[in-house]
């Protein structure tokens, strides 16, 4: 966009490194190296130190592997990341395979990608610039766009030295001199004005948002947030639970903008849900400071659904992903309700309630399958418990004179059972949020029973 480099295409050469000990890999940290797990995928055998999640990504962008080049390393090299030997490995595959673009599984330093587009004549991107090209595909809405666009000028800022290195501020002679301001300083300046802009129109997207919120708390309207793993299957459960038609699809970040739905739960009344973008290991923070507003969608909710992929080989790996962003984003003393979505895919799974450990009542954990059904009326159920805390259970007999309190309690949701007594008295079975049924009881001159 302001500078020159290596066009991309679909063809790529995925890069994975991994540490040889804790020690070293803390040292590799501060250079940007993470660490990875096992898998196997495109029909040829992948060594286990390459990560699932690195294909994945890479496929989501719309790029296909051709290779996989995977090295150990002490500590990361200044000039490359890799060795020099590995440098000139990848630039024979490059060659004999006719690679348009080289990934990275880490994060890179402006001039080791310079450094490495200089070597291998071809694009590199590390993967804070391959989650960034995967969001710029998905972003629908206006503020998803700009929330993407922000974050994509703040990483090229720091590497447009790269393209320009030619050029100098003025030349000799008649004809040749410069205006005064060289290229590259023009493009930073241009790039201020419009992350300035950018940054000017997103906080009126964030003002807008905070409103809505505002009065939602002014009617006493509960939010709850699903939040989770990438592709964890949050789209297809909020459409299920919301009767909602968000886009689904079988990769990674396919949901980027917070949609908010309206959804009325049993016993208990009326909440606001939110679904919101996926998390993954180790966000870019420049992400994470862009979509600011969207993901406080998820810090300021009453009430945070986790939806897990209980069939993933590193559920427990994305579990901790997750808990590590809501700490960032400010939501990591919320509330959570967690649910193992995908059991249909796995063998002899039921779905099922789990309570917390010492109590009877509150719900901990509800195992479920979004795509078929099965289980979501459970989480609704668990969901109204959770919002409401203790429930009362009881019979409470109300007089023919009472029949506003009577539609009151029916509005609610509250009755489950109603009998008529042979003198004329209405007797109704009760299940409903202690607090609220006790308001709406006094607002009727009522008292609950005991």
């Amino acid at each position: 966009m302001f500078f020159d480099r290596p066009d991309a295409g679909e063809r790529a050469l995925l890069v994975h490194c991994e540490f040889q000990s804790k020690r070293q890999m803390s040292r590799a940290a501060k250079v940007g190296a993470h660490s990875g797990d096992e898998l196997a995928a495109n029909g040829k055998p992948i060594p286990l130190s390459c990560p699932a999640e690195f294909v994945d990504l890479a496929s989501s962008a719309g790029v296909e592997p051709i290779e996989l080049v995977t090295t150990r390393l002490k500590v990361p090299s200044s000039k490359f990341f890799i060795g020099s030997g590995k440098v000139a490995e990848i630039h024979a595959l490059v060659k004999q395979h006719d690679i348009e673009v080289v990934l990275f599984n880490h994060a890179l330093s402006p001039s080791q990608e310079r450094n490495l587009e200089s070597e291998l004549c071809c694009k590199v991107l590390d993967r804070t610039g391959l989650i960034l090209d995967i969001f710029a595909q998905r972003a629908r809405s206006h503020a998803g766009k700009l929330q993407v666009e922000l974050a994509q000028l703040e990483h090229i800022s720091t590497r447009l030295v790269r393209g320009w290195t030619h050029l100098e501020r003025q030349k000799g002679g008649i004809g040749l001199r410069g205006p005064g301001e060289s290229q590259l300083e023009t493009d930073r300046r241009l790039l201020r004005v419009r992350i300035k802009w950018i940054t000017g129109r997103l906080l009126k997207v964030n003002a807008q948002r905070q409103q809505g919120r505002r009065s939602r708390k002014r009617a006493e309207i509960p939010t709850v947030a699903l939040v989770g793993y990438t592709n964890a299957g949050k789209s297809t459960l909020f459409n299920r639970m919301a009767g909602a038609d968000v886009y689904v699809a079988d990769q990674l970040f396919a949901t980027l903008d917070p949609t908010l739905r309206s959804i009325d739960l049993p016993q208990f009344g009326k909440v606001v849900l939110a679904d919101t973008v996926g998390f993954v290991r180790h966000l870019p923070h420049k992400l994470v400071a862009a979509f600011k507003a969207t993901l406080e969608e998820a810090a300021e909710a009453d009430l945070l659904i986790h939806v897990i992929d209980a069939s993933a080989e590193d559920v427990d790996d994305n579990i901790r992903a997750v808990k590590e962003v809501l700490i960032e984003i400010g939501a990591g003393d919320l509330p959570v309700l967690e649910v193992m979505n995908k059991i249909d895919l796995i063998p002899g799974s039921q779905p099922r309630v789990d309570q917390a450990v010492g109590s009877n009542d509150a719900p901990r954990r509800v195992s479920l399958s979004a795509y078929r059904g099965d289980g979501v009326d459970n989480l609704m159920a668990a969901l109204a418990q959770s919002l409401g805390g203790d429930f009362w259970r009881g019979t409470v007999v109300l007089e023919p004179s009472q029949g506003q309190l009577r539609a009151q309690l029916y509005a609610a949701g509250a009755v489950t059972e109603e009998r008529i007594s042979p003198t004329g008295q209405h007797q109704l079975e009760l299940y409903y949020p202690k607090g609220d049924l006790a308001r709406l009881m006094a607002a009727g001159n009522t008292r609950l029973p005991g």
